[in-house]
């Protein structure tokens, strides 16, 4: 997959991602509106981006993320939605994975950080996979549809990523080429090996 920034061509899709989500009611959606990102695109540092979600194999937008940045700390954070038809098929993992890759790597920032509804295992599997580690539960609750959700805060650094995605780190010369006798290349989503011999900045395109 790729990501681009956000195009004209891309507005009736995004806004058919919210009317899915919104009319199955689904919970994993934790709050993400592809449309109301697009729509609060030019706010913040110049870092920040919504960017599409596109596979590159028939150039498919199958989702969307929101990148918040804090250039001085060296942190960010991000949102992410996968189209409901779209989802179980590796994209958030992957999305997230060369967003990452290229933070770290292209910009230069130390940490991301993200917040999760306690209630969406899902997501908090995924990120435990990724390498990520949790790092608080805030006392704040909010109210949604009758539920008490509460947020999880997990966090990851450069090196942290480094060492536990070997494969990225190894093509910036950021870890040791030994490796263990068992270490064996992460599983990536079904669409990974698309991927393979392209550039970080060929997957995250128009930057400025």
């Amino acid at each position: 997959m790729r990501l681009r920034e956000i195009g004209p061509a891309d507005r009736r899709t995004l806004i058919g991602f919210d009317r899915d989500a919104a009319g199955g009611r689904d919970p994993r959606i934790g709050g993400y509106r592809h449309w109301a990102a697009h729509r609060a695109e030019g706010a913040g540092s110049g870092d920040d981006r919504h960017l599409a979600i596109e596979a590159l194999h028939g150039r498919m937008l199958v989702g969307s993320m929101w990148v918040l940045t804090d250039p001085a700390a060296g942190r960010f954070s991000y949102g992410i939605g996968i189209g409901a038809q779209h989802r179980r098929c590796g994209y958030a993992g992957d999305a997230v994975t060369v967003l990452l890759a290229f933070m770290f790597g292209e910009r230069g920032y130390r940490k991301c950080e993200v917040g999760i509804y306690g209630g969406n295992f899902a997501s908090l599997s995924l990120h435990g996979e990724l390498g990520f580690r949790e790092e608080g539960r805030p006392r704040d609750t909010e109210l949604v549809r009758g539920e008490i959700r509460y947020p999880v805060l997990m966090g990851i650094t450069a090196g942290e990523f480094a060492a536990h995605h070997h494969e990225y780190a190894a093509s910036s010369g950021d870890v040791r080429r030994w490796r263990g006798r068992h270490w064996r290349t992460r599983r990536r989503g079904r669409h990974w090996r698309t991927n393979a011999g392209v550039g970080f900045s060929s997957l995250v395109t128009r930057w400025g």
